[in-house]
């Protein structure tokens, strides 16, 4: 089982659909699909007046840019992936963190970052019941919020980066791989050379040095979480690199990690 996350950019590339409709027949229907949506977020904040606000690669999510997130990721940009997909020969289904409450979350830090959450539980029903049926999960990573046990259950959503959700979804799903695909070939170096393979606290060092900053830190802390997870495999890299083992970066916890193939 393979769980891919779309990075915003790489959802607009025509060959996407067609090469993630070859995996999923490849694999006898053992892809889940995990996309974000950043750049349209943005854009629509603009519109309405509001400069999106990043720390960390994270969005600082206010109430205004919640009801923007709902609407683009859960409504456009995932119907938009289905769609693609679908014309492409493979059987997609959309949905979000929220559904069957899939994806719960809780507040990262309410006064600096809003309605941004980060992964609290997964609850992988909803997605082992459509590949089980023969489709393909496309997920938004908005997701539900978690239980409250002074408050009980609480409506509403919280904005979650892709890659944690992916990471999260992946782990919960015992996916054996996680490719994290971005608009460059893997995690690049100062000299903006590709790194083959990259251990955690390398990982770390390069995000401390600020050689990996913004959406790459936020990838690098997902490839961390998916590990201690349990996923076996961890990637990043571009479309090129998708169904190219040896291509992109791998993540291992250390040197002597065994890379397992899908």
């Amino acid at each position: 089982m393979i769980c891919i996350k779309l990075g915003g950019r790489t959802q607009n590339d025509p060959l996407l659909p067609q090469a993630i409709a070859a995996l999923w027949h490849s694999t006898g229907g053992k892809v889940v699909v995990v996309h974000g949506g950043g750049d349209q977020i943005s854009a629509l904040q603009r519109l309405r007046g509001e400069e999106p606000v990043f720390i960390g690669g994270r969005r600082v999510t206010t109430d205004t840019a919640l009801e923007l997130v709902r609407m683009v990721l859960s409504g456009l940009a995932n119907k938009q992936m289905v769609s693609a997909l679908v014309a492409a020969g493979a059987p997609a289904v959309g949905i979000s963190g929220e559904d069957a409450a899939l994806l719960r979350a809780t507040p990262i830090d309410t006064a600096q970052f809003g309605h941004s959450g980060t992964p609290a539980s997964v609850n992988p029903g909803v997605v082992h019941a459509l590949l089980a049926a023969g489709y393909l999960p496309v997920i938004s990573p908005v997701a539900a919020r978690e239980h409250d046990a002074a408050n009980g259950r609480e409506a509403g959503a919280y904005n979650v980066n892709g890659d944690d959700a992916a990471a999260a979804i992946a782990a919960a799903i015992g996916a054996t791989e996680l490719f994290l695909m971005a608009d460059v070939p893997g995690v690049l170096d100062g000299d903006k050379q590709r790194i083959a393979t990259l251990t955690l606290d390398e990982a770390r060092a390069l995000v401390a040095s600020g050689v990996a900053g913004g959406g790459m830190a936020a990838k690098l802390d997902a490839c961390a979480m998916a590990l201690a997870g349990g996923v076996n495999r961890v990637r990043i890299g571009d479309l090129a690199a998708l169904t190219v083992p040896e291509a992109g970066t791998a993540i291992v916890a250390r040197v002597d990690a065994t890379d397992s193939s899908k």
